[in-house]
């Protein structure tokens, strides 16, 4: 193939085919597959983490990733259930800067599937929110940050919502965590090198979803909607800032005394606009 010649499309789908080839466990789709299809190993990472035993787990609910050009974003995480507790867990392999917000948002999804089962809140189960990430958003060099609600007054008093946010920092897990088997989880995550059995299988596990030419098509088109997304989103910014200048530059046009009428056609804003700044720094002024 003559790559001098490639159309964007044909760069762009390039680009993520090297992509796929290239991605491994700390792929947050690949990171989802495996965990949502191979139960017994979501279960095993869950216990290794938390440090629990789980009686039986079962997955919450069918999969559905329908990805259009109206969707408005899809959810790769991992919601099970155990007889009195629910976990949600994903990898986050950047800093979206909105985690936090998103871990109360699981929450509430969490306790809504209780509750529309007509329990009362007394028989809402303990969850846990697990956040895998690839960076430290807190910044604090810690492996593990875990929080619940506690009396600020007092420093220790607990809420008791049996709630709990989980967030685990791979690289420093990888070097500080004491239990070899996390340990050699987050390092297999980083490097892709299987160091024991569990590692072997989620290798072999990585393996076959990149095989799997339904998810293949499915990662392409979630891919090509994120691009699709940021685009949009980068030009609705560079429109705002366009409408932001005109409105600054206005209203300095305004304060020198000239017209709506001129301000209007010079700045390229409605007549009705200008007349509405020109309220604005009157306003101001008194």
């Amino acid at each position: 193939m003559n790559y001098q010649y490639l159309t964007k499309e044909q760069e762009q789908q390039l680009a993520l085919e090297e992509k796929w080839e290239k991605a491994t466990l700390a792929n947050n789709f690949i990171f989802y597959k495996v965990m949502r299809h191979h139960l017994d190993a979501c279960k095993h990472l869950i216990e290794m983490l938390l440090k629990i035993e789980i009686e039986k787990m079962e997955m919450h609910n069918e999969e559905v990733i329908e990805i259009d050009f109206d969707s408005k974003g899809i959810r790769l995480d991992v919601f099970v259930k155990d007889k009195n507790k629910m976990y949600d867990i994903e990898l986050q392999a950047t800093d979206t800067k909105e985690l936090p917000e998103r871990s109360r948002y699981y929450q509430a999804l969490m306790d809504l599937d209780t509750l529309k089962s007509g329990q009362t809140y007394k028989e809402l189960k303990d969850s846990h929110i697990i956040f895998i990430c690839l960076d430290d958003i807190f910044k604090k060099e810690l492996p593990v940050y875990t929080f619940e609600y506690i009396c600020e007054e007092d420093g220790k008093t607990k809420l008791n919502d049996r709630a709990i946010k989980h967030f685990f920092i791979a690289e420093t897990c990888a070097r500080m965590i004491e239990d070899e088997e996390i340990r050699s989880f987050f390092q297999f995550l980083i490097s892709n090198k299987p160091s024991n059995e569990y590692t072997a299988d989620l290798d072999k596990y990585v393996f076959d979803a990149k095989h799997n030419m339904q998810w293949r098509v499915q990662y392409m088109t979630w891919e090509r909607q994120r691009a699709y997304d940021l685009e949009a989103g980068i030009a609705i910014g560079e429109k705002r800032g366009e409408h932001n200048k005109a409105v600054e530059n206005a209203k300095n046009f305004l304060r020198e005394g000239d017209s709506p009428e001129k301000i209007a056609r010079c700045v390229g804003l409605s007549l009705e606009e200008v007349q509405k700044l020109a309220e604005e720094v009157q306003a101001q002024r008194k």
